[in-house]
């Protein structure tokens, strides 16, 4: 079993990193454009356990952003998470494997290749449904986001275009992608 996360322990976290002193936006820029640009996901060890682990990419204590929180999660053969809610909406990859959420007692079954979207406030619990392979997610938050603006509604300012980009016409997305490890 890996190590605890803060999803099973008691320990403070960090949801948005306090900026104290003279602001210098030059100095800040400074500081970001020395941080990596590339995270190194083999270096990270993947923690909690023993249903489900997280590799935590991306989160604020680490003072590489401010508004995402990004982390891999493997579920192990029949595994499940800790059934939770939160304010924030949460997108979820799907990279490997079958599963399914429950979603307010309502269950959306998910496999490689579908984002499942997990709104505002809904109490929910991921799971994989195969007894015996793993299956894995990308997540991505704009949880800290949240939580510093308390961003309850949203407005469009600008709407989506109608018509494609010059470079674009004609486009078709690949619907029909099944090599999602994208061998040759």
């Amino acid at each position: 079993m890996g190590k605890d996360s803060h999803y099973s322990s008691k320990k403070d976290r960090v949801f948005v990193r306090g900026m104290q002193g003279q602001y210098s936006l030059r100095e800040e820029l400074a500081r970001l454009r020395a941080m990596p640009r590339v995270i190194k996901g083999r270096e990270m060890k993947f923690v909690d356990g023993p249903q489900s682990f997280s590799k935590h990419f991306v989160e604020p204590v680490d003072g590489l952003t401010q508004t995402l929180h990004v982390h891999l999660e493997e579920y192990a053969p029949g595994g499940r998470t800790q059934k939770h809610g939160h304010v924030n909406e949460a997108a979820f990859y799907i990279l490997d494997g079958k599963g399914y959420e429950v979603h307010d007692g309502v269950r959306y079954d998910w496999q490689a290749g579908d984002v499942a979207i997990v709104h505002n406030n809904c109490v929910h619990q991921h799971f994989n449904a195969s007894p015996d392979k793993p299956a894995r997610a990308l997540v991505i938050k704009s949880k800290p986001m949240y939580m510093f603006m308390n961003m309850l509604f949203q407005k469009s300012v600008i709407p989506r275009p109608t018509e494609p980009a010059a470079g674009g016409v004609g486009f078709e997305p690949r619907h029909d992608e099944t090599n999602l490890n994208h061998d040759e």
